[in-house]
């Protein structure tokens, strides 16, 4: 089920709400099991084929942990490592399997010529949070930080709907104490207003904004597959307008899970801030898909050694930690270039900052910020065409094309000439608002506490008139906005990250 549909705004979220407060009142372990019941069928809508994918990882899951827990008390005589090995290899098998055995089939067969074959593999929805969700859960078991008895509550720390399909990856000590809390249990309309007002905002990024502009993305890298050479007017453009896309698109739902979130007085991590403002690499991750850098970070860069071996291994523990996170996200050699990419990104922002450091450079001011802040964009700009291109080929064309090598551009039809204006014209409206206007949590914070703020969240925002209160004017501008969205509704698309 779609956050962009009538079946989610009008049937499943207010008949989920009203479930969830009047069985409260008999007690909040029905409450919990209502939710649960409610989030197992918000994912079955989509497919309820694989509902036992879910509710055996999820069964799976809970048993290694009350294992791991038993064996910390000292009332089992197993190895916790062993039984952490064999859990978390578990859970990647099974990922393994649905991500990737088509690409590595693929690959080995394009290398040996075995002539291998496997039958098309349907990717579960969500299947790459909701496990990334329990392995560190298992994680955070073994080292002894998080710990949870009850099944029905581990079931709804994994299958919570507002995250459960495209993230944030959760874990379980910053979410679980939550549902302990008696005020959860009572209707609140000061906090129904405030979870409403950030989900509209989030529905007008996604169907307004980013659906908007994807109808430029589309046929541009359609016709690159086809065999057109863009010029560097028409890729440049091709590129931005998908950079756009796609920061509205996860912008987009980052707001409505948070706000559906908090109608039940739930605060989820901040996910999302304004990554196009970041003054570098590091700083855009700090910004971007914010719980997966910190997954990527605990369970992976740290555990490969981090930085505590020399700036040769921190160097190669980063490449290796972004290679694997671009596979995370797709099964394919666009996605680990991306990976690569970025990877290189940060070990050079790194050895800079570390060249800084021991000698004394002339700063550059206001100057040197933005020309910072320019190559830190333009240098994501072109990472996302191979994360958007369908394969290697076709990016590396479109790449040929924002060289300038296929020409300008401007000696094309007035049909080209056109479409090439209207992106333009989106990509820079679209600019204006990622990189002047304040954003979701910027413009709710008095009215929307967050867990997990990660370093650097933005404090009090320039214009003080688009910090929320609740007024008749701020009623007035939510009310517009969401009949835009509703209007926008009768074709409801997917989120882009609910391929992942």
């Amino acid at each position: 089920m779609l956050f962009n549909s009538y079946a989610f705004i009008c049937v499943f979220l207010p008949a989920t709400l009203i479930g969830f407060f009047v069985l409260a009142r008999a007690g909040k372990l029905w409450a919990t099991c209502w939710l649960v019941l409610a989030s197992l069928l918000f994912y079955a809508y989509w497919n309820p084929h694989y509902l036992p994918l879910l509710l055996g990882s999820i069964v799976f899951n809970y048993a290694a942990g009350r294992l791991l827990i038993r064996n910390a008390a000292g009332t089992r005589p197993l190895n916790k490592s062993a039984i952490l090995a064999v859990a978390i290899g578990s859970n990647l098998l099974l990922l393994a399997y649905y991500k990737y055995a088509g690409f590595f089939v693929e690959n080995t067969d394009a290398v040996l010529g075995l002539d291998w074959s496997i039958p098309h593999i349907v990717l579960p929805l969500g299947i790459s949070f909701f496990t990334f969700t329990q392995i560190a859960y298992l994680v955070d078991v073994y080292r002894g930080t998080a710990r949870e008895a009850r099944f029905i509550h581990y079931a709804l720390f994994v299958s919570y709907f507002p995250h459960l399909i495209a993230g944030p990856i959760l874990h379980h000590s910053e979410m679980m104490p939550q549902f302990t809390r008696d005020d959860v249990y009572s209707w609140d309309s000061d906090r129904f207003v405030n979870g409403m007002v950030v989900f509209t905002i989030g529905l007008v990024k996604k169907v307004v904004l980013a659906d908007g502009v994807a109808a430029f993305v589309g046929p541009a890298f359609q016709a690159v597959g086809l065999g057109h050479a863009p010029s560097l007017v028409e890729a440049w453009g091709a590129a931005f307008a998908y950079t756009f896309q796609l920061y509205f698109d996860f912008s987009g739902y980052c707001d409505m899970a948070i706000g559906a979130s908090w109608l039940f007085g739930i605060g989820l991590p901040l996910n999302f801030n304004s990554p196009y403002k970041a003054a570098n690499i590091i700083d855009f991750w700090r910004r971007w898909h914010i719980t997966l850098s910190r997954f990527l970070r605990d369970y992976l860069y740290i555990p490969l050694g981090g930085n505590r071996r020399g700036s040769i291994r921190r160097y190669v523990n980063l490449l290796a930690t972004m290679v694997i996170g671009g596979l995370w996200h797709g099964a394919g050699w666009t996605f680990v270039i991306w990976g690569g990419l970025h990877g290189l990104y940060l070990v050079i922002n790194h050895a800079w900052a570390a060249m800084r450091s021991r000698i004394e450079l002339p700063t550059l001011g206001r100057a040197g910020a933005i020309l910072s802040w320019a190559i830190t964009f333009l240098a994501v700009v072109v990472g996302w065409v191979f994360f958007r291109a369908p394969s290697l080929q076709d990016a590396l064309h479109m790449v040929v094309g924002m060289s300038g090598a296929n020409g300008l551009g401007l000696d094309r039809s007035a049909a080209s000439l056109t479409e090439v204006y209207w992106t333009w014209a989106w990509c820079v409206g679209l600019g204006a608002i990622a990189f002047i206007l304040p954003n979701t949590e910027e413009i709710m914070a008095p009215y929307l506490p967050q867990i997990a703020k990660p370093a650097g969240t933005s404090g009090p925002i320039r214009w003080a008139a688009l910090t929320f209160s609740p007024s008749l004017g701020w009623a007035a501008v939510t009310a517009v906005l969401l009949a835009a969205g509703l209007i926008s509704l009768p074709q409801p698309t997917n989120f882009l990250y609910f391929n992942f």
